[in-house]
């Protein structure tokens, strides 16, 4: 497992920053808006405040449990009817110190009767912080906590000997957690504060008006789109369905009469599914990988995945079927610089042979190129 590192100070003009231990393609990643859309605009971003915003996967933030079942919570602004539950903290990663098995922004939630979702670490402090939740929810009264290098709980000190600051936030605001849902069930990323005073607010943090506040950009969980015949595309939608990515697979080898798991469909071809009931849309947190032995389905396919925001693109075959794949992109007009898009080599397990090893390698590189920061 990687263990993330960060140095994080506060400048003397009240924001948080990423200090010099942090990697320079990680600030340069934290401080750039690659996502257009609403309610993200590169607009609302100044020099100032980028160092405020810390990337996070919603995978990491398990907001889906706020909403009860059937609520319909991501239609309207989801607080009417009690769509939304209010026996909840929200604990929540706000500052690490040294190395982290979790990243900045990673929380539980956790409910009165002690239920609980997501963890805070490898298993060192959940305990604990869980007794916290339900004492702020009794209380009323958000809370820090501070765990390992500098706390005073001397009994539960970090493997990994760094320090951890959580935040708990009970019963959150409803309409920050109903934005939230809202954006996240359209695949939206959003922006959300834990401020000074430990509330959560929707949006960034505004320059100056809360010192120590941190402003957390969620990004929808990364989706796997699978274009294939046989048992290499199958074994990867299976093995994706095991993990919190958003898979679906295409192929002809789909009997809608007898497939039963959830984002299976036929595939007929030629060119990418349209029709209302299997459209998909590729978006920045996107990922495409094609295992058709009859490479003659994949050109449409690839000119269509190449030429949106999609950030990995992939498919299976030799060398020999790399370059004639080229060859046809060219025929079809995609521009050389999308065509280099293509992920070199397909898969991190040098010639695997077995459909599993294929998939396995694959989807261990869809994870790193997934990764925030």
């Amino acid at each position: 497992m990687d263990i993330l590192s960060h140095s994080l100070k506060v400048t003397p003009s009240g924001h948080l920053s990423l200090g010099d231990t942090t990697t320079k393609r990680h600030r340069e990643t934290l401080m750039n808006d690659m996502h257009r859309s609403d309610p993200i605009a590169p607009s609302e971003t100044s020099a100032t405040e980028a160092s405020t915003i810390l990337q996070v996967c919603e995978t990491d933030v398990p907001l889906h449990v706020f909403a009860r079942d059937g609520a319909g919570v991501g239609k309207g602004d989801g607080t009417q009817n009690g769509a939304l539950r209010d026996d909840l903290c929200l604990a929540m990663v706000t500052g690490i110190e040294g190395p982290s098995y979790r990243p900045l922004g990673a929380a539980m939630v956790i409910s009165a009767s002690g239920d609980h979702w997501g963890t805070l670490s490898s298993g060192c402090i959940e305990d604990d912080v869980i007794l916290h939740a339900r004492d702020a929810l009794n209380s009323g009264e958000g809370k820090r906590l501070r765990y390992g290098r500098g706390s005073p709980y001397m009994d539960l000190q970090l493997p990994c000997g760094g320090g951890l600051d959580v935040t708990l936030i009970p019963r959150p605001e409803p309409r920050a957690i109903a934005n939230a849902l809202a954006c996240l069930g359209t695949r939206r990323p959003l922006r959300l504060t834990v401020t000074q005073d430990n509330r959560l607010t929707s949006g960034r943090l505004v320059s100056g008006a809360q010192t120590g506040g941190h402003t957390f950009e969620i990004q929808p969980r990364p989706r796997l789109v699978i274009f294939g015949k046989g048992p290499e595309a199958r074994a990867l939608f299976d093995m994706a369905h095991a993990t919190d990515i958003d898979a679906l697979l295409y192929s002809p080898d789909i009997d809608p009469k007898t497939e039963t798991a959830k984002g299976a469909y036929p595939f007929t071809g030629p060119g990418w599914p349209d029709t209302p009931q299997d459209a998909v849309q590729l978006d920045a947190r996107s990922a495409v990988a094609l295992f058709f032995h009859d490479h003659d389905k994949e050109p449409p396919l690839l000119a269509h995945a190449l030429s949106s925001p999609a950030f990995y693109v992939g498919a299976l075959g030799s060398a020999a079927a790399r370059a004639t794949r080229e060859m046809m992109l060219e025929t079809l007009g995609v521009p050389r610089d999308q065509i280099d898009r293509m992920v070199k080599p397909f898969g991190i397990v040098a010639h695997a042979r077995a459909p599993h090893a294929i998939a396995a390698g694959v989807l261990a590189q869809v994870f790193e190129y997934a990764k925030l920061g």
